[in-house]
């Protein structure tokens, strides 16, 4: 099992982390922030809300404390924890990542010794010639940029990578702090590269950009075959948590 739970409440439901069967009612009037040793706080009413393992949400940046603070303002008459996604990543940054920091950085890591963007089609000429437009570059940005130098390989048949460039992958993650690392570790399973996660955390790409190169082969099946809703409602709802993480990594540079 992961780390780290997703933000889609779907699926961390069937991995195990389950919210209360039990609905629970607002109890407070206002949300805000406030300046702490070591951060900024969020509170309710001028009180610290608790994470799971009854910790304070304090975060690094007011940014990020007020991207938490919006979400427990936005609540209506009971607490949709679904609706909560900076609050989950928050929690899970403080309970879990800052305790698991090590095994974090590995499942990470062993998402560049397949990584998504180094996986070409053999065919159709179409879709080759568009995941070398759009994969190529960032590949050479990994190398250039990040010093992760990954094979490419044709078809679906497993190529071992450099385990230098795993190992590079590692430390970049523990260079990372908990929360940035909670969101990382969120990005790259959701985009199915560590190239990707990376650079929507280094600020080179947004969220929808990089959603949008991690998804090529699906779209461009899409434009032949035509999409469902239900297909289309999953898509929608991955795109929004790709968003919500690259937000994230801006609340904590602010």
């Amino acid at each position: 099992m992961s780390h780290i739970p997703p933000l889609d409440p779907m699926v961390a439901a069937r991995k195990g982390f389950r919210e209360s069967e039990e609905r629970l009612k607002r109890f407070w009037k206002a949300a805000g922030v406030e300046a702490v040793d070591g951060g900024w706080r969020v509170v309710l009413d001028g009180r610290p809300p608790k994470t799971p393992a009854h910790a304070a949400f304090v975060l690094p940046t007011e940014a990020a404390a007020r991207l938490v603070a919006g979400e427990w303002e936005a609540q209506g008459e009971f607490i949709e924890p679904g609706t909560m996604p900076a609050t989950r990543l928050a929690a899970t940054a403080i309970d879990r990542v800052s305790q698991t920091r090590e095994p974090v950085a590995d499942e990470i890591a062993a998402y560049a010794g397949s990584d998504a963007i180094c996986y070409v089609a053999e065919h159709p000429t179409g879709l080759v010639a568009e995941q070398a437009r759009a994969w190529g570059p960032w590949r050479d940005w990994a190398a250039s940029e990040l010093g992760v130098r990954l094979e490419v390989t044709e078809g679906i048949i497993h190529k071992a990578q450099d385990p230098a460039a795993i190992a590079r992958v590692r430390e970049l993650a523990l260079e990372a702090d908990d929360f940035a690392l909670t969101a990382l570790a969120t990005a790259v399973p959701l985009l199915g590269s560590a190239v990707l996660g990376l650079a929507v955390m280094r600020g080179a790409l947004s969220g929808d950009e990089a959603f949008d190169l991690s998804r090529i082969d699906e779209a461009y099946q899409e434009r032949q075959w035509g999409v469902d809703a239900e297909a289309a409602e999953r898509t929608a709802a991955r795109r929004a948590e790709a968003v919500l993480v690259d937000r994230w990594f801006r609340a904590l540079k602010a």
